[in-house]
């Protein structure tokens, strides 16, 4: 963790120089105080400043970008990363020309990195967070792409009498599957197999 020793006039000021350095607010740091403020012989002779240690508190989106970081430069990539935060939630997206190699084969390694990122952000966080890693949109249009999917495998099974077996994929992509067909009048879904091969199973109702 990261300390900081910080001077002032008064305690109160000492720890705002030092907040200001580190640039984060008072409920980034665990405070102590190392000196209290003297004002010395006659108020002019040995006078002395106050002292505070700050000891930065670790966020476990910080963390896990810096994990980020460290991984897309061991990989040489060179990406951006850009968060937002909403009420499910941090999500991450990255942008670059390097994408296809952090993607990987529909989406495993992306899947792989969110996945450690999760583990290192809640290694250093006191409440569960949860981020969704994204590179330029990725998810939304494999989402779309999966969607268009299950509509016509749908479609086959109900044409055939047959039912469908689909590609391994991520508990995340068979959510959507599932999602999309849960109100369809004639087929239904389930997942079969143990992972990281389990897939969907679209069949007559």
């Amino acid at each position: 963790m990261k300390k900081l020793v910080a001077s002032g006039k008064t305690v109160e000021e000492a720890l705002k120089n030092g907040l200001n350095e580190l640039g984060v607010g008072q409920d980034r740091v665990k405070v102590a105080v190392l000196e209290q403020p003297s004002k010395g012989l006659f108020g002019l002779f040995g006078a002395k400043d106050a002292k505070v240690e700050l000891e930065l508190i670790p966020d476990g989106v910080e963390e896990a970008m810096r994990f980020l970081g460290e991984v897309t430069e061991a990989m040489n990539v060179n990406v951006r990363a850009e968060r937002s935060d909403d009420r499910d939630g941090v999500r991450i997206n990255l942008t670059g020309s390097d994408l296809g190699m952090l993607i990987g084969r529909r989406g495993q390694t992306l899947d792989s990195l969110q996945f450690l990122m999760n583990i290192v952000a809640n290694r250093h966080s006191d409440r569960h967070l949860r981020i969704v890693l994204d590179a330029e949109n990725f998810r939304e249009r494999r989402q779309t792409t999966l969607e268009s999917l299950s509509e016509r495998m749908a479609d086959k099974v109900v044409k055939t009498r047959k039912e469908v077996v689909l590609e391994p994929m991520s508990s995340q992509e068979r959510k959507v599957i599932h999602a999309r067909l849960q109100s369809h009048p004639l087929v239904k879904t389930y997942s079969k197999g143990d992972e990281p091969n389990r897939s969907v199973v679209i069949a007559l109702k």
